[in-house]
């Protein structure tokens, strides 16, 4: 008897993680995804906050011209992989660097990214840390096939 009972709650146990695993095999793709904080952000510019409370939320509506490969445990310059550039070379000096861009990338309005865009943020960032003329030193842009940022 006891014996038919343990047969009987396996096979229970058995149907209803079949029975839940449907449900989780069932989402649907799109819709909303709230992410709850305990702070609010004081803006969505990844570059002027500095705080989790802030990039968290910006991490899934921006993109990097590259990031760190997710896959591999430790950050380190060989983890780095494109994101927005397809590719990157430095020059014989190692002081021109020069991103290649996806092609066919669009804002959130439609509008295509270009090179323009890249020497755009990489400005305001160097404005940040050296002030607004030395800032636009050193930025160039190219709409060869693929598009390229080019910055010294």
């Amino acid at each position: 008897m006891t014996r038919k009972l343990c047969v009987f709650a396996a096979v229970a146990v058995g149907l209803v993680a079949v029975a839940t695993a449907n449900r989780a095999l069932a989402q649907k793709q799109g819709g909303i995804l709230k992410s709850y904080s305990i702070d609010s952000p004081a803006s969505m510019s990844i570059h002027e906050e500095v705080t989790i409370y802030a990039v968290r939320p910006a991490m899934g509506v921006f993109n990097n011209l590259v990031m760190y490969d997710q896959h591999v445990k430790q950050n380190s310059m060989q983890s780095i992989v494109p994101d927005l550039a397809i590719g990157w070379t430095w020059d014989e000096d190692g002081k021109q660097l020069t991103f290649k861009l996806h092609e066919g990338v669009k804002w959130h309005d439609g509008k295509p990214f270009t090179a323009s865009d890249v020497k755009c943020t990489w400005g305001a960032r160097r404005a940040r840390r050296f002030g607004s003329t030395r800032a636009r030193l050193g930025i160039a842009t190219s709409m060869r096939s693929p598009p390229t940022a080019i910055t010294r």
